[in-house]
């Protein structure tokens, strides 16, 4: 009877403890849900007031007869002869990230990331976990460019602060650098009247710069024998501590380019800085579905990218 008493006790003793540990993860993780969700609807409140609703529709393709060669090129080979007017995009990640040195392992990650066209922006709310097939601990990661401001946050339980980068210049234009490179997944933004201004380079690469309120950015795009984007490089800020900042070449690769709503894309990519120790590969991810115009009471719907197109 005294050891079936004493096991009642600590039985309830750990149902007490699991809903406080409950409790608690709940309260951290609306902590950062908190962060996400007020970024989320100041993009999506700053598309709404920019521009009109007119996602789902088609228009006149602007002529592209100005743009550099390679560009051209790529616009006819990813987007349909009437592309959409896509002015916002959701994308679900899968796949990896490294937090430290290049010797550091890769932890796994998910992420949900919107963009918005005219005006520029995006957010990107991803979680890692430091141990494999545990979701916790984990450490949530916002980081976004909304209203021409960067934001850059960690938070390990999505409650105890990791980093959480200071305003400035340099973190503005480094997330509109991300922005500009990232516009592979929604390429119409690439089309004349959208705010891009293009550079001839040579035959397979263009420099692409773009203007935000007081920021401004600059990516090389290299264009592969298929005329589909390979690589993307820059020289973007890079946080060393402390609030401060120094200039790094920067490369992202994209490849397994499949279609989605008749605008191919690319299914895989990854991302590197290269610093005096060599190169430091830090992000690398699946995407496991593209939806265009999330934002309109018109999306076009969802669609999850198929198999490798025969092309």
């Amino acid at each position: 009877m005294a050891r079936n008493r004493t096991l009642g006790r600590l039985g309830a003793v750990t149902v007490g403890g699991a809903l406080a540990v409950g409790v608690l993860l709940a309260a951290v993780r609306a902590r950062a849900d908190e962060t996400a969700g007020r970024l989320l609807d100041a993009l999506r409140r700053e598309r709404a007031e920019s521009t009109p609703d007119v996602a789902g529709t088609e228009a006149a393709t602007p002529a592209t007869a100005s743009l550099p060669d390679p560009v051209q090129r790529y616009l006819e080979r990813v987007l349909p002869d009437e592309p959409p007017r896509v002015r916002s995009v959701r994308l679900r990640q899968t796949g990896e990230f490294r937090l430290g040195d290049a010797d550091s392992p890769w932890k796994s990650m998910t992420a949900t990331q919107h963009y918005t066209v005219d005006p520029p922006g995006f957010v990107w709310d991803a979680r890692i976990d430091l141990v494999p097939f545990v979701p916790f601990p984990s450490v949530r990661v916002v980081d976004a460019f909304v209203g021409g401001a960067g934001t850059l946050e960690a938070r390990l339980l999505s409650a105890f602060t990791v980093t959480d980068a200071p305003p400035s210049p340099e973190l503005d234009e480094g997330e509109l650098a991300r922005y500009l490179a990232e516009m592979v997944w929604f390429p119409t933004a690439f089309l004349p009247g959208h705010g891009v201004r293009w550079e001839p380079r040579d035959d397979r690469s263009a420099r692409a710069t773009l203007t935000h309120r007081e920021s401004t950015a600059s990516v090389v795009f290299h264009f592969d024998e298929n005329d589909e984007i390979a690589r993307v490089t820059a020289d973007r800020w890079r946080e060393t501590g402390g609030g401060e900042y120094e200039r790094r070449p920067w490369t992202g690769r994209f490849s397994d380019y499949r279609e989605v709503d008749g605008i191919r894309v690319p299914a895989a990519a990854e991302v590197a800085w290269t610093l005096p120790t060599g190169d430091l590969p830090y992000w690398r991810a699946t995407i496991d579905a593209v939806e265009y115009d999330p934002f309109s009471t018109t999306g076009q719907g969802s669609a999850t990218p198929p198999g490798p197109n025969s092309e």
